[in-house]
């Protein structure tokens, strides 16, 4: 398993595995339309000095995405991490590396705080994300606006 930046060969893999772990594992029922950032993705993250970052397995396949947005300087939005149900948990360590790359290209922006939003529904995330420093906040505490498509989102905070 490698942990590559996004190159459009990788596009439809993107796509599918996002939308399958969107509506079939977690149930949340979003269509593409809906997050118009998948439609392209280097231009809503790479040409915004963000990142988006994909784990590949060996046979060339994605198993994991995870995307960073910086806004108004100090802030980086998390967005898109997910892993394949096969490649979760602490033994295959997709999730910890994509968020070990995050993290790096945070700092590297100088930027002060990660934010996210999460849907409710997916408890395995927000244990993730309480192990890994993120503190919950309300909708009302979120310091900026942004588009997020799930509207039962919870909200985490991590300062680095």
């Amino acid at each position: 398993m490698k942990i590559i930046s996004y190159t459009p060969k990788y596009r439809n893999q993107v796509i599918a595995l996002i939308l399958y772990l969107q509506n079939f594992d977690n149930k949340v029922n979003l269509s593409l339309e809906e997050q118009p950032d998948m439609a392209n993705i280097t231009d809503h993250y790479l040409k915004k000095q963000g990142g988006f970052w994909l784990a590949i397995n060996d046979t060339d396949d994605v198993i994991g995405t995870i995307g960073l947005l910086p806004e108004d300087g100090h802030y980086g939005i998390l967005k898109k991490f997910f892993v394949h149900q096969d490649y979760r948990g602490a033994t295959a360590g997709v999730s910890h590396q994509l968020f070990t790359t995050l993290l790096a290209a945070a700092k590297e922006r100088q930027l002060q705080h990660i934010l996210l939003d999460t849907p409710a529904a997916c408890h395995r995330a927000h244990h993730f994300y309480r192990k890994n420093g993120f503190t919950e906040i309300s909708r009302a505490d979120v310091p900026l606006s942004y588009d997020y498509p799930d509207r039962e989102s919870l909200f985490f905070v991590k300062d680095l």
